[in-house]
């Protein structure tokens, strides 16, 4: 293995994104991925028995026209156009999301509707000052009612916090700019605009683009590229330890590969690794290090269920706001492409469920997921267990970082020592920053990266693209050239 100029760990999309850059510039690049078989990280595409599914669900859509022309560019005419369709299941109804206003006002009544009305009007004329938290937040948008009904249950079978503990950067950044009046002005007549008249809200858009043969697609694309321009994509490799080395400020990356320990020399480390097993592994250690494994995640199990259609469900997924049973999001694979499908006479669900590692639920086996999976599918009325003909099981750890009262403080510190200590360690993406992010922000997080370290010095602000709230979910007018200037160091 030549000596690269950049090692990036993790082949998901921010470490792809990150490498596809560097090779294309002809930059040496080597790419450790833990994985044995799949690129992509939680945005993989997952084969069994021929059955295409994604670990969770991911729609290709950006207001940065830079990340929308990347993944044009990588995956060509296999990226697909695909109207959107969703909904929220209730109380045994199921509510169109974005919401319909006269749907929600017949499965609601006319009770329930006008107490959801005059919740709203209490938030708006006094509202609770300086939202700390989820809860706070979302009461404040759409008045407690519509909280408790359309947020409240969803969000804490995601989190398995309350949502008092949750906090309230969490919403800000995923559904800011959107409000009651801005929900039904889009289900009466129009779609409608972020707070900055910018753009339509991202929470509500009407379609989205996806690969034909589901997420990971596009990364196995960008890696069969990475390759052809010179650079290495390595699977079955996890990194082990960071050696900060004197002088020149370069790093000695070890990892494991096949039970085997080995060594790599890089100018530039690019990771999208846990920030509590990166900063762990350094040496000499940081003072954050210990900090760093405080932040939490939330981890994920996907039951997929392959079952005889007696009928097409039109959703692409579903949001499941019920107590009575587990999951808490329903996908229907085949409704996001029919490439994902072998057999066009069956589908496959993929049943989500929310929990921590060592949870009761984590350690159920497969079998018993599986019986579970299509008693709830059976109790949402989306079918019956006899239709169902096959199954499998997937497990993904650290799936969500976690946002509770802490987890800002203890972030700062470590931004400020990686700043100070680690000139070229270069954090990224999702896991890589403890950010909630979308795709598209990941990749814009790689893209910034590579700019700094093409540049020799910091140009931009990387930690900005999801400081700022406005392009998170809102937009920015002018895409990526404006984000860019937002996020440039002064």
């Amino acid at each position: 293995m030549k000596t690269p100029t950049a090692v990036v760990i993790g082949a998901g999309p921010a470490g792809l994104t990150a490498a596809y850059l560097l090779a294309q510039k002809g930059i040496p690049v080597v790419v450790l991925e833990a994985d044995p078989r799949y690129v992509g990280g939680i945005s993989r595409t997952v084969v069994y028995s021929g059955w295409r599914f994604d670990v969770g669900g991911h729609r290709f859509f950006s207001k940065s026209p830079e990340v929308e022309s990347l993944w044009a560019e990588i995956l060509g005419p296999d990226l697909l156009t695909v109207p959107r369709s969703s909904r929220i299941y209730y109380r045994g109804k199921f509510y169109t999301y974005p919401l319909r206003a006269l749907e929600t006002l017949r499965h609601l009544g006319l009770g329930e509707a006008g107490r959801c009305v005059l919740s709203y009007l209490g938030a708006r004329l006094h509202p609770i000052k300086n939202p700390k938290n989820f809860s706070d937040w979302v009461t404040n948008q759409f008045g407690r009612r519509i909280f408790e009904i359309f947020f409240k249950n969803y969000t804490e079978k995601v989190w398995g916090i309350r949502c008092s503990e949750l906090s309230a950067d969490w919403a800000a950044q995923r559904i800011k700019g959107l409000s009651l009046t801005a929900t039904i002005r889009h289900a009466l007549w129009r779609r409608p605009r972020d707070q900055a008249g910018t753009g339509t809200i991202t929470t509500l858009i009407d379609a989205f683009r996806y690969p034909r043969l589901g997420a990971g697609m596009m990364w196995e694309a960008a890696a069969r590229k990475v390759a052809a321009w010179g650079g290495e994509v390595h699977l079955g490799c996890r990194v082990t330890h960071l050696r900060r080395e004197a002088g020149d400020g370069g790093w000695v990356v070890s990892y494991e590969h096949q039970g085997q320990e080995h060594q790599i020399r890089a100018a530039e480390v690019i990771s999208s690794a846990p920030l509590g097993e990166v900063l762990g592994s350094i040496s000499p250690p940081l003072q954050t290090a210990a900090l760093a494994r405080t932040l939490r995640y939330r981890d994920f199990i996907m039951v997929v269920l392959i079952l005889r259609e007696h009928h097409r469900l039109p959703d692409q997924w579903i949001y499941v706001q019920d107590p009575d049973v587990q999951v808490g999001r329903v996908q229907n694979f085949k409704q996001w492409s029919s490439g994902m499908a072998p057999d066009d006479s069956l589908c496959h669900y993929g049943l989500e469920y929310f929990c921590f590692q060592g949870d009761p639920l984590w350690r159920q086996s497969d079998r018993q997921l599986l019986e579970l999976a299509q008693r709830e599918l059976a109790a949402l009325g989306l079918a019956e267990a006899s239709q169902v003909v096959d199954g499998c099981v997937v497990r993904q750890p650290k799936a969500y970082p976690i946002y509770d009262a802490h987890y800002g403080t203890h972030l700062a510190q470590i931004r400020r020592e990686l700043q100070h200590s680690c000139p070229h360690l270069h954090v990224v993406g999702r896991n890589g920053m403890h950010r909630y992010n979308n795709m598209d922000h990941a990749m814009m997080t790689a893209m910034l990266t590579v700019n700094n370290i093409l540049a020799g010095a910091p140009q931009y602000d990387v930690w900005a693209v999801n400081q700022d709230a406005q392009y998170c979910e809102a937009g920015m007018a002018g895409g990526a050239d404006d984000f860019r200037e937002a996020a440039r160091c002064q």
